[in-house]
Protein backbone atom coordinates (compact mmCIF):
# COMPACT_ATOMS: atom_id res chain seq x y z
CA UNK A 1 0.00 0.00 0.00
CA UNK A 2 1.32 3.26 -0.95
CA UNK A 3 1.93 5.88 2.26
CA UNK A 4 2.07 9.50 1.78
CA UNK A 5 5.74 9.52 1.02
CA UNK A 6 5.15 7.90 -2.61
CA UNK A 7 2.37 10.13 -3.18
CA UNK A 8 4.67 13.21 -2.45
CA UNK A 9 6.90 11.27 -4.75
CA UNK A 10 4.63 10.83 -7.72
CA UNK A 11 3.46 14.33 -7.34
CA UNK A 12 7.05 15.68 -7.44
CA UNK A 13 8.11 13.58 -10.96
CA UNK A 14 4.55 15.07 -11.88
CA UNK A 15 5.52 18.68 -11.83
CA UNK A 16 9.16 17.70 -12.63
CA UNK A 17 7.77 16.69 -15.85
CA UNK A 18 5.93 19.73 -16.33
CA UNK A 19 8.65 21.79 -16.25
CA UNK A 20 11.13 19.26 -18.06
CA UNK A 21 10.70 20.49 -21.71
CA UNK A 22 14.94 19.58 -22.84
CA UNK A 23 13.37 15.75 -21.99
CA UNK A 24 13.49 13.80 -25.65
CA UNK A 25 10.73 12.97 -26.92
CA UNK A 26 6.98 13.42 -26.95
CA UNK A 27 7.64 14.94 -23.22
CA UNK A 28 4.50 16.09 -20.76
CA UNK A 29 5.86 19.36 -20.81
CA UNK A 30 3.90 22.52 -20.79
CA UNK A 31 5.64 22.91 -24.60
CA UNK A 32 4.99 19.39 -25.78
CA UNK A 33 2.58 18.47 -28.60
CA UNK A 34 0.01 16.82 -26.28
CA UNK A 35 -0.54 19.72 -23.87
CA UNK A 36 -0.74 22.06 -26.76
CA UNK A 37 -3.84 19.74 -28.26
CA UNK A 38 -5.37 20.05 -24.65
CA UNK A 39 -4.78 23.89 -24.86
CA UNK A 40 -5.20 25.26 -27.85
CA UNK A 41 -8.89 26.00 -27.50
CA UNK A 42 -7.48 27.86 -24.35
CA UNK A 43 -4.82 29.08 -26.12
CA UNK A 44 -6.66 30.97 -28.75
CA UNK A 45 -8.99 33.02 -25.80
CA UNK A 46 -5.77 33.93 -24.10
CA UNK A 47 -4.39 35.41 -27.78
CA UNK A 48 -8.26 37.38 -28.03
CA UNK A 49 -7.91 38.60 -24.89
CA UNK A 50 -4.28 40.28 -25.86
CA UNK A 51 -4.99 41.45 -28.61
CA UNK A 52 -8.24 42.98 -27.61
CA UNK A 53 -6.53 44.51 -24.40
CA UNK A 54 -4.07 46.43 -26.80
CA UNK A 55 -6.44 47.50 -29.21
CA UNK A 56 -8.52 48.64 -26.06
CA UNK A 57 -5.00 50.82 -25.00
CA UNK A 58 -4.88 52.35 -28.50
CA UNK A 59 -8.50 53.20 -28.72
CA UNK A 60 -8.29 55.17 -25.03
CA UNK A 61 -5.28 56.88 -25.89
CA UNK A 62 -6.83 58.14 -29.49
CA UNK A 63 -9.94 59.57 -27.17
CA UNK A 64 -7.37 60.82 -24.74
CA UNK A 65 -5.64 62.86 -28.31
CA UNK A 66 -9.27 63.99 -29.11
CA UNK A 67 -9.75 65.59 -25.61
CA UNK A 68 -6.36 67.60 -25.55
CA UNK A 69 -7.06 68.25 -29.41
CA UNK A 70 -10.78 69.75 -28.87
CA UNK A 71 -9.26 71.64 -25.71
CA UNK A 72 -6.49 73.66 -27.69
CA UNK A 73 -9.59 75.23 -29.98
CA UNK A 74 -10.42 78.68 -28.64
CA UNK A 75 -14.20 77.47 -29.09
CA UNK A 76 -13.78 73.64 -28.64
CA UNK A 77 -16.61 71.51 -29.90
CA UNK A 78 -18.25 68.95 -28.07
CA UNK A 79 -15.80 65.94 -27.98
CA UNK A 80 -18.76 63.29 -29.40
CA UNK A 81 -18.84 65.52 -32.88
CA UNK A 82 -14.99 64.49 -33.23
CA UNK A 83 -14.66 62.26 -35.80
CA UNK A 84 -10.81 60.86 -34.03
CA UNK A 85 -12.90 60.36 -30.83
CA UNK A 86 -15.39 57.99 -32.50
CA UNK A 87 -12.24 56.33 -34.27
CA UNK A 88 -11.23 55.77 -30.48
CA UNK A 89 -14.66 54.22 -29.99
CA UNK A 90 -14.73 52.05 -32.98
CA UNK A 91 -11.28 50.38 -31.97
CA UNK A 92 -13.30 50.21 -28.26
CA UNK A 93 -15.60 48.09 -29.61
CA UNK A 94 -12.98 45.73 -31.78
CA UNK A 95 -11.24 45.59 -28.68
CA UNK A 96 -14.30 44.55 -26.48
CA UNK A 97 -15.37 42.04 -29.14
CA UNK A 98 -12.02 40.24 -28.95
CA UNK A 99 -13.06 40.28 -25.00
CA UNK A 100 -16.11 38.84 -25.22
CA UNK A 101 -15.08 36.27 -28.00
CA UNK A 102 -11.58 35.44 -25.66
CA UNK A 103 -14.54 33.91 -22.72
CA UNK A 104 -16.01 32.11 -25.25
CA UNK A 105 -12.96 30.11 -25.21
CA UNK A 106 -11.26 29.99 -21.95
CA UNK A 107 -12.33 30.58 -18.15
CA UNK A 108 -12.32 34.13 -16.20
CA UNK A 109 -9.84 33.08 -14.20
CA UNK A 110 -7.31 32.87 -17.11
CA UNK A 111 -8.79 36.19 -19.50
CA UNK A 112 -9.61 38.64 -16.55
CA UNK A 113 -5.59 39.30 -15.43
CA UNK A 114 -4.62 39.56 -18.85
CA UNK A 115 -6.34 43.28 -18.78
CA UNK A 116 -2.95 44.26 -17.27
CA UNK A 117 -1.95 44.22 -21.38
CA UNK A 118 -3.86 47.39 -21.87
CA UNK A 119 -2.06 48.54 -18.70
CA UNK A 120 1.24 48.51 -20.71
CA UNK A 121 0.56 48.54 -23.96
CA UNK A 122 -1.07 52.38 -23.00
CA UNK A 123 1.82 53.56 -20.75
CA UNK A 124 3.79 52.59 -23.97
CA UNK A 125 1.78 54.96 -25.89
CA UNK A 126 0.92 57.71 -23.90
CA UNK A 127 4.47 57.93 -23.05
CA UNK A 128 5.86 57.96 -26.71
CA UNK A 129 3.09 59.68 -28.58
CA UNK A 130 1.74 62.01 -25.89
CA UNK A 131 4.34 62.58 -23.94
CA UNK A 132 3.49 61.77 -20.99
CA UNK A 133 5.88 61.09 -17.80
CA UNK A 134 6.89 57.99 -17.03
CA UNK A 135 8.04 57.52 -13.25
CA UNK A 136 9.50 54.99 -11.62
CA UNK A 137 6.48 53.91 -10.26
CA UNK A 138 5.15 53.41 -13.00
CA UNK A 139 7.83 51.15 -13.83
CA UNK A 140 7.64 48.92 -10.95
CA UNK A 141 3.87 48.63 -11.20
CA UNK A 142 3.54 47.32 -14.70
CA UNK A 143 6.22 44.64 -13.56
CA UNK A 144 4.30 43.61 -10.69
CA UNK A 145 0.92 43.53 -12.54
CA UNK A 146 3.32 41.26 -15.27
CA UNK A 147 4.14 39.22 -12.30
CA UNK A 148 0.99 38.74 -10.75
CA UNK A 149 -0.41 37.75 -14.14
CA UNK A 150 1.77 35.51 -14.83
CA UNK A 151 1.50 33.75 -11.24
CA UNK A 152 -2.80 34.26 -11.93
CA UNK A 153 -2.43 32.54 -15.32
CA UNK A 154 -0.05 29.97 -15.00
CA UNK A 155 -1.55 28.60 -11.67
CA UNK A 156 -5.18 29.28 -12.41
CA UNK A 157 -7.86 26.62 -12.64
CA UNK A 158 -7.26 24.85 -15.87
CA UNK A 159 -11.15 23.88 -16.25
CA UNK A 160 -14.06 25.13 -18.51
CA UNK A 161 -17.37 24.88 -17.48
CA UNK A 162 -19.89 24.26 -19.70
CA UNK A 163 -22.61 27.04 -19.20
CA UNK A 164 -26.20 26.54 -19.92
CA UNK A 165 -29.13 28.62 -19.44
CA UNK A 166 -29.82 26.69 -16.64
CA UNK A 167 -26.42 27.10 -14.93
CA UNK A 168 -26.77 30.76 -15.70
CA UNK A 169 -30.61 30.74 -14.12
CA UNK A 170 -29.31 28.79 -10.57
CA UNK A 171 -26.22 31.54 -10.09
CA UNK A 172 -28.30 34.01 -10.80
CA UNK A 173 -30.73 33.36 -7.95
CA UNK A 174 -28.24 32.44 -5.66
CA UNK A 175 -28.17 34.50 -2.54
CA UNK A 176 -24.49 35.10 -3.04
CA UNK A 177 -25.07 36.89 -6.20
CA UNK A 178 -28.13 38.65 -4.88
CA UNK A 179 -26.07 40.08 -1.87
CA UNK A 180 -23.77 41.23 -4.09
CA UNK A 181 -25.58 43.06 -6.46
CA UNK A 182 -27.51 44.92 -4.07
CA UNK A 183 -24.38 45.89 -2.69
CA UNK A 184 -23.47 47.07 -5.70
CA UNK A 185 -26.28 48.84 -6.36
CA UNK A 186 -26.18 50.69 -3.46
CA UNK A 187 -22.74 51.82 -3.85
CA UNK A 188 -23.21 52.78 -7.46
CA UNK A 189 -26.27 54.67 -6.42
CA UNK A 190 -23.92 56.80 -3.67
CA UNK A 191 -21.18 57.46 -6.05
CA UNK A 192 -23.12 58.28 -8.72
CA UNK A 193 -25.72 61.04 -6.57
CA UNK A 194 -21.92 62.57 -5.22
CA UNK A 195 -21.19 62.23 -9.31
CA UNK A 196 -24.10 63.54 -10.65
CA UNK A 197 -25.07 66.44 -7.36
CA UNK A 198 -22.34 67.05 -5.80
CA UNK A 199 -20.23 67.40 -8.95
CA UNK A 200 -17.48 65.62 -7.49
CA UNK A 201 -15.63 63.98 -10.71
CA UNK A 202 -12.45 62.67 -8.60
CA UNK A 203 -10.62 59.73 -10.52
CA UNK A 204 -11.72 57.15 -7.72
CA UNK A 205 -15.24 58.02 -7.97
CA UNK A 206 -15.35 57.85 -11.62
CA UNK A 207 -13.39 54.79 -11.92
CA UNK A 208 -15.12 52.99 -8.94
CA UNK A 209 -18.04 53.31 -11.11
CA UNK A 210 -16.55 51.83 -13.73
CA UNK A 211 -15.31 48.82 -12.18
CA UNK A 212 -18.62 48.19 -10.47
CA UNK A 213 -20.06 48.43 -14.02
CA UNK A 214 -17.52 46.11 -15.11
CA UNK A 215 -18.06 43.40 -12.38
CA UNK A 216 -21.49 42.97 -14.01
CA UNK A 217 -20.12 43.19 -17.56
CA UNK A 218 -17.45 40.21 -16.99
CA UNK A 219 -20.30 38.24 -15.85
CA UNK A 220 -22.93 38.66 -18.30
CA UNK A 221 -20.31 38.77 -20.98
CA UNK A 222 -19.39 35.19 -19.51
CA UNK A 223 -22.45 34.04 -19.40
CA UNK A 224 -23.59 35.25 -23.16
CA UNK A 225 -20.82 34.07 -24.96
CA UNK A 226 -21.17 30.21 -22.73
CA UNK A 227 -24.66 29.93 -23.78
CA UNK A 228 -23.84 30.97 -27.41
CA UNK A 229 -21.02 28.30 -26.94
CA UNK A 230 -22.92 25.53 -25.59
CA UNK A 231 -25.93 26.76 -28.46
CA UNK A 232 -23.23 25.82 -31.30
CA UNK A 233 -21.87 22.47 -29.36
CA UNK A 234 -24.93 21.04 -28.02
CA UNK A 235 -28.80 22.39 -27.39
CA UNK A 236 -30.04 25.71 -27.97
CA UNK A 237 -29.97 28.20 -25.67
CA UNK A 238 -30.82 31.53 -27.42
CA UNK A 239 -34.89 30.55 -26.40
CA UNK A 240 -34.22 30.99 -22.78
CA UNK A 241 -35.22 34.22 -21.01
CA UNK A 242 -32.21 34.19 -19.17
CA UNK A 243 -30.09 34.81 -22.71
CA UNK A 244 -31.90 38.22 -22.90
CA UNK A 245 -31.56 39.42 -19.52
CA UNK A 246 -27.95 38.90 -19.65
CA UNK A 247 -27.70 40.06 -23.06
CA UNK A 248 -29.00 43.69 -21.93
CA UNK A 249 -26.74 43.64 -18.30
CA UNK A 250 -24.46 43.64 -20.72
CA UNK A 251 -24.97 46.28 -23.28
CA UNK A 252 -26.06 48.59 -20.53
CA UNK A 253 -22.98 48.26 -18.72
CA UNK A 254 -21.01 48.55 -21.48
CA UNK A 255 -22.17 51.42 -22.70
CA UNK A 256 -22.23 53.33 -19.49
CA UNK A 257 -18.61 52.30 -18.83
CA UNK A 258 -17.20 53.75 -21.95
CA UNK A 259 -19.83 57.20 -20.21
CA UNK A 260 -17.65 57.15 -16.94
CA UNK A 261 -14.30 56.19 -18.17
CA UNK A 262 -14.01 58.92 -21.13
CA UNK A 263 -15.14 61.39 -18.17
CA UNK A 264 -12.00 60.21 -17.02
CA UNK A 265 -9.22 60.29 -19.73
CA UNK A 266 -10.85 63.27 -20.14
CA UNK A 267 -9.81 64.91 -16.94
CA UNK A 268 -6.77 62.94 -15.96
CA UNK A 269 -3.35 61.19 -18.06
CA UNK A 270 -3.96 58.01 -19.02
CA UNK A 271 -0.88 57.12 -17.53
CA UNK A 272 -3.10 57.22 -14.12
CA UNK A 273 -6.55 56.47 -15.27
CA UNK A 274 -5.53 52.80 -16.86
CA UNK A 275 -3.81 51.37 -14.03
CA UNK A 276 -6.16 52.90 -11.32
CA UNK A 277 -9.00 51.36 -13.89
CA UNK A 278 -7.11 47.80 -13.67
CA UNK A 279 -6.80 47.73 -9.99
CA UNK A 280 -10.39 48.66 -9.30
CA UNK A 281 -11.43 46.47 -12.07
CA UNK A 282 -9.65 43.26 -10.36
CA UNK A 283 -10.47 44.85 -6.66
CA UNK A 284 -13.96 44.22 -7.92
CA UNK A 285 -13.97 40.78 -9.64
CA UNK A 286 -11.88 39.61 -6.87
CA UNK A 287 -14.74 40.39 -4.42
CA UNK A 288 -17.36 39.06 -6.78
CA UNK A 289 -15.05 35.17 -6.75
CA UNK A 290 -15.10 35.25 -3.02
CA UNK A 291 -18.73 35.64 -2.96
CA UNK A 292 -19.18 33.10 -5.68
CA UNK A 293 -16.93 30.49 -3.40
CA UNK A 294 -18.39 30.35 -0.29
CA UNK A 295 -20.46 26.87 -0.17
CA UNK A 296 -22.76 27.32 2.54
CA UNK A 297 -26.28 27.65 1.69
CA UNK A 298 -25.86 26.55 -1.83
CA UNK A 299 -29.95 26.54 -2.95
CA UNK A 300 -31.16 29.35 -4.87
CA UNK A 301 -32.76 31.98 -2.08
CA UNK A 302 -35.62 32.37 -4.78
CA UNK A 303 -37.07 29.36 -6.79
CA UNK A 304 -37.97 29.66 -10.09
CA UNK A 305 -38.54 25.81 -10.79
CA UNK A 306 -38.23 24.25 -13.83
CA UNK A 307 -38.83 27.35 -16.08
CA UNK A 308 -38.59 26.03 -20.02
CA UNK A 309 -37.76 27.93 -23.13
CA UNK A 310 -40.01 29.00 -25.24
CA UNK A 311 -39.46 26.28 -27.49
CA UNK A 312 -40.64 24.21 -24.71
CA UNK A 313 -43.44 25.83 -23.99
CA UNK A 314 -45.25 25.95 -27.19
CA UNK A 315 -43.86 22.30 -27.82
CA UNK A 316 -46.04 21.67 -24.53
CA UNK A 317 -49.04 24.16 -25.44
CA UNK A 318 -49.39 22.86 -28.99
CA UNK A 319 -49.92 18.88 -27.66
CA UNK A 320 -52.32 20.05 -24.90
CA UNK A 321 -54.25 21.90 -27.74
CA UNK A 322 -54.18 18.61 -29.68
CA UNK A 323 -55.57 16.54 -27.10
CA UNK A 324 -58.51 18.82 -26.33
CA UNK A 325 -59.23 18.88 -29.91
CA UNK A 326 -59.51 14.75 -29.69
CA UNK A 327 -61.13 14.98 -27.21
CA UNK A 328 -64.21 16.99 -28.04
CA UNK A 329 -64.54 15.36 -31.70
Amino acid sequence: MAGPGDAASAALDELSLNFSYWVPGAGNGSLSGAWYRRNQIHLLGVLLAILGNLIISISLNIQKYSHLQLAQQEYPRPYFKSVLWWAGILLMAVGETGNFAAYGFAPITLIAPLGCMSVTGSAIISVTFLKENLRASDLLGTTLAFAGTYLLVNFAPNITQAISARTVQYYFVGWQFLVYVILEILIFCILLYCYKRKGMKHIVILLTLVALLASLTVISVKAVSGMITFSMTDKMQLTYPIFYIMFIIMIASCVFQVKFLNQATKLYNTTTVVPVNHIFFTTSAIILFQCSCVEHLQQSYIDFGNIPDFYDYYLHRETNVGQNTTRFK
